[in-house]
């Protein structure tokens, strides 16, 4: 994992883990639909920061027998729990407090202590967000959309820290407005629409995260840009008359596998042949700055069939 994405996830975990327990506090003095909603949005939050910690400690392993190419694929996994996570203990739990309070509505007590509550965790999570931000930013190319960033990325813990933190800062809210209308109408289903939703808001985001990590799990080719200077890297050799295809497929997010089939000069001897693919695995290891896997088979482009 990068420096800058352990520094997003601490920053979150800590971040998160005070809110929640703020949040709870709160629901305790007030009973508020909404507050409880969050707190189980922002408890959720702190064991996904967690799992993203697990994720990279366990895809550092070695390769072994059973798994040669390593383990690095387990981020993608971990983060892909991470939905689930914030399907289940976010979404869904606002929904069903929030329908309960909807069909058992009763009066928010101390609502100061609930809006001072949320003024609080707006802060904590807009430090959360800014970390994430600042350290997206040192990886984010010139012109890239955040929305590209999140779609290309291919370390799943930014986009993930991203998107929970977003997420929360709606759900404030999403709280805010259900208590301010609650307590100017007297009614206390306000509250309860607020709780649904965060919860409506945490599902789309958890669908979100899946859709994002199932290519990487089941396997993602490299970006167009790593793959245009491994092109260029194998073209740059003089023994090199064409490539007949390349494919890529990312390991995890920081391991690469290249296997192409090169069409090198005819009338290079077994061991210029030999050579002549040392140097091109070389050359690919120096443009692409990951850690990668080479398969390079020798072949004739033959001219097709008329």
């Amino acid at each position: 994992m990068q420096e800058g994405s352990r520094k997003a996830i601490i920053a979150a975990f800590f971040a998160n883990l005070g809110i929640a327990v703020a949040k709870f506090t709160g629901f305790v003095i007030t009973g508020s639909a909404g507050l409880l909603a969050e707190s189980g949005h922002s408890l959720a939050d702190t064991g996904n920061q967690a799992l993203l910690m697990l994720g990279s400690k366990r895809g550092k392993r070695p390769a072994d027998r059973a798994h040669p190419f390593g383990y690095g694929s387990e981020r993608y996994f971990w983060a892909f729990v991470v939905a689930l996570v914030l399907f289940s203990m976010g979404g869904l739990f606002a929904l069903y407090e929030g329908i309960d309070k909807l069909r058992h509505p009763h009066k928010v007590d101390n609502v100061a202590v609930a809006f001072v509550i949320l003024a609080i965790a707006i802060g904590l999570e807009t430090f959360s967000l800014r970390t994430a931000v600042k350290e997206s930013n040192l990886l984010r190319t010139n012109g890239m959309t955040w929305v590209q960033f999140i779609r290309t990325s291919k370390a799943p813990e930014l986009p993930v820290v991203l998107l929970e933190d977003v997420g929360a800062e709606i759900g404030l809210a999403f709280a805010i407005v259900g208590l301010t209308v609650a307590e100017l109408t007297g009614n206390p289903r306000w509250d309860a629409v607020g709780s649904m939703a965060i919860g409506v808001l945490l599902v789309v985001i958890a669908f979100v995260l899946a859709a994002e990590m199932k290519p990487l799990l089941i396997g993602e080719a490299a970006t167009d840009s790593d793959v245009a200077l491994i092109t260029a890297a194998l073209r740059s050799s003089a023994d090199v008359n064409s490539i007949i295809h390349l494919r890529t497929v990312h390991l995890g997010p920081d391991d690469l596998l290249v296997a192409a089939k090169v069409d090198f000069e005819h009338s290079l001897s077994v061991e210029q042949l030999a050579e002549a693919i040392d140097k091109a695995e070389v050359a690919l290891r120096a443009a692409v700055p990951k850690t990668i896997t080479i398969y390079i088979e020798p072949d004739i482009r033959r001219q097709p069939a008329t």
